[in-house]
């Protein structure tokens, strides 16, 4: 055969290829064949690496391809992809050089056969998401201690059990009110809002219900559709109370999850988060004991100690009277000491006040008698005798008023003449004469 190959005609031989050029050529034709490619199958042998990145293979009974999808695309599913599951992919395909295999570029994935109701649910989401209803501002939390909790959920469901075992396990003493509806079909979501206002009302009215569980089980797309229907969401968005929404299981995502307060991954995980475990509040109860008994006990020693250095200070009543007497001999003495200090003071203060009053006393007079000398002399030198015994008189009209001014005198009338040695009365014999000022 190899003879064969080397006698044939070159010009009919075929193209020797490298490997790598080869590989890169299948690839740049499949791509143009037959990119972008959507491919339906059951999931097998799923993996996912630490780095985010996915492989697996897509089987039917008469092929497999293999798979990857790398962290970006994963990152945007939303469900879990697990063996055995027939979904619908879309990418392109593509040949692995290093190992020479043939893969498929996984760049969308969704579970097979619900592609449109996906499409609705999305498209729903993104209407309800622009209302306001999913932000994480209006979220509540949940009461720490709820009185009563409220069950939203069909009578038959298995979730209900579930969740009846799990208070009945974590809280018996807490009563629970159901509130009965169905969960699946076309009449779940008319029943799920009468049966959500029902507790709503019994809430308002009798302050019943603290915290609501809205639960189902798991189950399909459809099975859960329910729980996306836009008039159950915008009901539950006007909870007076915090609402828990458990329904499915971990991987399922309804509406209504988002518009909860709270989302449990189960059923009995949404009992759990609302009822803290009996024994979880009976060791807090403990451990707040203990620490109060701690604090009453150190409050106490401490004041223990404080009363032991005041008693130190305090010491005997005995020995606190012996020093107050002491104290007071001690003032007393030193009272008499100073009171003897200040009368001895005063004592040579009024003897050399009585040796100077003598002199004090002749200067005084002294000083007296020359001031009244000089006041004689002035009231002498202001006595009007003296004036009139150089020849002046003084003369007053009948009333003895004194006459200042020659206008005061009139023709005829009677005056009085005060001299130095005696009186004359005198008559005005004719008009005044007046001498002119200068």
């Amino acid at each position: 055969m190899s003879e064969a190959f080397f006698d044939a005609d070159p010009r009919s031989a075929p193209r020797v290829w490298s490997v790598g050029p080869l590989m890169r050529a299948v690839a740049d034709a499949l791509s143009a064949r037959f990119n972008p490619v959507a491919v339906r199958g059951e999931i097998s042998g799923f993996s996912r690496a630490a780095s985010g990145h996915c492989y697996f293979s897509l089987k039917d009974d008469t092929g497999q391809l293999r798979c990857a999808m790398f962290r970006r695309a994963a990152d945007q599913l939303q469900f879990a992809p697990r063996d055995g599951l027939l979904v619908e992919v879309r990418g392109k395909l593509d040949v692995y050089g290093a190992r020479g295999d043939l893969q498929l570029i996984v760049e969308n994935m969704q579970p097979a056969g619900q592609g449109a109701l996906f499409e609705q649910f999305l498209r729903l989401k993104a209407q309800l998401e622009a209302e306001g209803l999913f932000e994480e501002a209006r979220k509540r939390p949940l009461p720490p201690q709820p009185r009563s909790i409220a069950v939203v959920t069909s009578l038959g469901a298995a979730a209900l059990r579930d969740v009846i075992t799990a208070l009945k396990r974590r809280v018996p003493h807490i009563p629970v009110t159901i509130f009965p509806a169905a969960v699946q079909g076309a009449q779940a979501p008319a029943e799920l809002v009468l049966a959500l206002q029902a507790a709503y009302r019994r809430h308002v009215d009798s302050n019943e219900g603290d915290v609501l569980l809205l639960v189902r089980g798991g189950g399909s797309l459809e099975d859960l559709w329910a729980f996306n229907d836009p008039a159950l969401v915008r009901t539950i968005a006007a909870a007076p109370m915090p609402v828990v929404c458990g329904v499915g299981h971990e991987t399922d995502f309804t509406l209504a999850d988002f518009v909860a307060d709270l989302r449990a991954p189960t059923p009995t995980a949404a009992a759990e988060l609302c009822a803290p475990a009996r024994e979880q509040r009976l060791a807090e109860l403990t451990h707040l004991h203990e620490q109060l008994c701690d604090a009453t006990y150190r409050s106490i020693d401490q004041r223990g100690q404080r009363l032991d250095r005041l008693s130190q200070r305090l010491g005997r009543p005995s020995g606190r009277v012996h020093d107050s007497q002491q104290q007071l001999a001690r003032l007393q003495h030193a009272l008499q000491r100073s009171g003897s200090l200040m009368l001895q003071r005063q004592h040579n203060r009024l003897q050399v006040l009585e040796g100077r009053l003598p002199q004090a006393l002749q200067r005084s007079m002294e000083a007296q008698r020359q001031r009244l000398q000089r006041g004689q002399s002035s009231l002498a030198l202001l006595d009007p005798k003296l004036v009139l015994q150089r020849g002046y008189a003084f003369l007053t009209d009948e009333r003895g008023t004194a006459l200042t001014s020659a206008v005061q005198a009139r023709a005829g009338q009677a005056l009085r003449a005060t001299l130095s040695d005696g009186a004359l009365d005198v008559r005005v014999e004719g008009a005044p004469l007046v001498i002119e000022k200068p």
